[in-house]
């Protein structure tokens, strides 16, 4: 293979404000997510209230299978056009600033807190926040889990799992795009792009995402989804940048993906309802057949919204990944969230995990306390990026935004 020099495009894309919309969508409605886990009678949150209740998990649920996926395939298309502006250093350099930095600060300052409040919550434990820090970073290397290798008895990636995710596959990504020769990538993705020119075929990555899923398992700590799975959505999401043939043709099939989506998760939904988490990792052929549906239905699920809400709009620059974004000329209220969606996701289960430990000790009906943390991790989430992250250079380069 030769080295590759030159740039994916020269061209100036497009900015899809949509995909910022789906972004923060998504990353508001973890709060909504993760409150409802304080009262899920399943999970195994950080702190769970006396009654619980299997209603959440069901609506929840009903998100998990295109949600986090969705925003991976955004990310994919962010990483495109990011390295056609950058070339591969300079996307590199990008994304370690954009993402490695706010990994790591927030790692040392907000992740140790839900673990120290879940053992708080138990009783007779009564250990500082100062005296539980040093058995948090005590911590250990373990290869075989990467990209997940620091372990220890209470060291945990929390819900960073994602930044660390999004890190991860774009520095994976460098070294293909500089060494495949360029030809030879513009070649694969014409034929792919010609493939999507049939009716239906935007489907087919589905078989390949069930096989994945069969194959792998599933993970509940990372969103539903085995974490190498997102790298097909990811990888997806690169590939389709490329070519506006893919994008026409999500748009053509926004429809027939989205009764696919639903059959596939109608069709595989009652195993994981009978059998619970054994559907997770069991080999057998019933198992199997499920979690290929689940597969299925999250790439159906994820083209559909993509196609449907996909309109055309004038060119702008576009958001290169999730971690960063700089709108011009749209509404005060989209040039205010856009940039948002990594300081919120960042912030934003430390938050839930502090006002559901407080609530819950509250006497009060569990659709209240349900509500009062939503709104309130809400208001606290948005008012700490207001004025604890945006206002400074130095805070906004520590969670990954434009100084």
């Amino acid at each position: 293979m030769t080295a590759r020099s030159e740039p994916l495009s020269t061209s100036r894309p497009e900015r899809r404000t949509a995909l910022d919309a789906l972004r923060a969508m998504v990353v508001v409605g973890l709060v909504f997510f993760h409150s409802s886990l304080v009262f899920d009678e399943g999970s195994d949150f950080y702190v769970k209230n006396a009654d619980t209740t299997g209603v959440t998990m069901i609506f929840a649920g009903l998100a998990v299978v295109w949600a986090m996926p969705l925003l991976f395939l955004i990310a994919g298309v962010g990483a495109w056009h990011s390295l056609a502006k950058r070339g591969p250093g300079g996307f590199a350099l990008e994304r370690l600033l954009r993402l490695g930095v706010p990994l790591v600060f927030a790692t040392l300052a907000m992740l140790p807190i839900p673990q120290w409040l879940r053992l708080r919550s138990q009783p007779g434990h009564h250990e500082s926040y100062w005296e539980f820090l040093p058995g948090f970073f005590t911590v250990h290397l373990e290869w075989g889990k990467f990209p997940f290798v620091l372990q220890g008895r209470y060291f945990e990636t929390g819900h960073l799992w994602f930044v660390l995710l999004l890190l991860t596959f774009a520095l994976l990504l460098v070294p293909l795009v500089r060494w495949v020769p360029a030809a030879r990538a513009r070649a694969a993705c014409e034929r792919m792009a010609a493939l999507a020119n049939r009716r239906g075929a935007i489907l087919l990555p589905g078989l390949l995402l069930g096989a994945a899923c069969a194959l792998l398992g599933i993970e509940q700590e990372y969103g539903g989804w085995h974490h190498w799975t997102y790298l097909l959505f990811f990888a997806g999401g690169f590939v389709f940048a490329a070519d506006g043939r893919f994008r026409a043709a999500m748009r053509r099939d926004a429809r027939l993906a989205l009764v696919a989506g639903v059959v596939s998760f109608l069709a595989g939904a009652p195993a994981f309802i009978v059998a619970g988490d054994a559907m997770f990792s069991a080999m057998t052929p019933f198992a199997l057949g499920a979690r290929v549906l689940y597969g299925v239905a999250g790439w159906s699920c994820v083209v559909a919204i993509m196609g449907l809400l996909d309109r055309p709009r004038a060119a702008v620059e576009p958001s290169p990944s999730g971690a960063d974004s700089s709108p011009s000329g749209g509404s005060r209220f989209y040039a205010y969230l856009a940039p948002a969606v990594l300081p919120l996701y960042v912030l934003h289960q430390p938050v839930v995990v502090t006002v559901a430990f407080f609530v819950v000790s509250w006497h009060l009906p569990l659709a209240v306390k349900l509500a009062v943390v939503v709104l309130a991790s809400l208001a606290i989430i948005f008012a700490l990026y207001d004025v604890a992250v945006r206002r400074t250079r130095v805070t906004r380069f520590l969670f990954g935004m434009r100084v």
